[in-house]
């Protein structure tokens, strides 16, 4: 496997996917100098966990390029569209944040749609990596932020439907009738506790596990305290989880 260069993250609702997504990004911007994260669920939490705000994201230069044709000749006159992509970025402590915004209103906009996915994959052409927190369920997919995605990361909790959801993600994303290429999906266990699932279970389920992570209380704290998820110690346990998760995902890529 070629070096990494995207790495999505789906799952169930509620699974914890954005905290997980939030973990990573802060491990990475660690490890490397230019890191994109993506905010590409509607719910748009990641900014809350990362804490960090955000001014515009990319659904309102869609709704400027089509409600206005002012506005629209203002942003393509002032350069590339990946320029127009970077004037929209938050800044982090190591990591850029560009948040997709809300979904698409009813109509067909596949000129504009275009243009913006042009831009966004441009974009991450300058960066190093880029994380992508993706919506719960196939959505991450079906709204193709991407052409590719090099490691898609399942989120699942203890419970069989989860799992079931994550089989159902996988498969759509190996499907060949998917516009997204998908290089290599698994599943990454969340809240485990000694209720851990069977390996007959899993055996069923056919999927890859990178890992898991341990039931957490800080992480719920922070959520309850509104505070970003990046100041957890790096000592505790899903800090860890997530490290080791990420040198297995980086190892293999080498």
């Amino acid at each position: 496997m070629q070096a990494i260069k995207t790495i999505a993250i789906t799952g169930k609702g509620g699974t914890g996917k954005t905290a997980i997504a939030t973990l990573l990004i802060k491990q990475l911007a660690e490890r490397f100098d230019k890191v994109l994260a993506i905010d590409a669920d509607s719910a748009m939490s990641l900014p809350y966990t990362l804490g960090i705000k955000v001014e515009k994201t990319v659904s309102d230069i869609r709704k400027e390029l089509i409600g206005s044709q002012q506005a629209k000749k203002m942003l393509l006159e002032s350069g590339p569209t990946k320029t127009v992509m970077r004037k929209i970025l938050s800044h982090g402590e190591g990591f850029d944040l560009l948040a997709m915004g809300r979904p698409e209103e009813p109509g067909c906009f596949c000129a504009v749609n275009d243009l913006l996915r042009y831009g966004i994959d441009t974009l991450i052409s300058d960066y190093d990596i880029a994380v992508i927190d993706g919506e719960a369920g196939p959505e991450q997919l079906n709204r193709r932020v991407l052409k590719s995605i090099d490691v898609l990361l399942v989120v699942a909790d203890m419970s069989l439907r989860s799992l079931e959801t994550a089989a159902s993600i996988i498969k759509v994303a190996e499907g060949y009738d998917s516009e997204v290429r998908v290089k290599k999906a698994g599943l990454v266990l969340n809240r485990v506790r000694e209720d851990k699932p069977a390996q007959e279970m899993l055996d069923k389920i056919g999927l890859e596990v990178f890992g898991w992570l341990p039931e957490d209380k800080s992480i719920n704290e922070f959520d309850r305290a509104g505070r970003s998820l990046l100041e957890l110690a790096p000592d505790s346990p899903c800090p860890r989880a997530v490290r080791t998760i990420l040198e297995k995902i980086l190892s293999e890529s080498m």
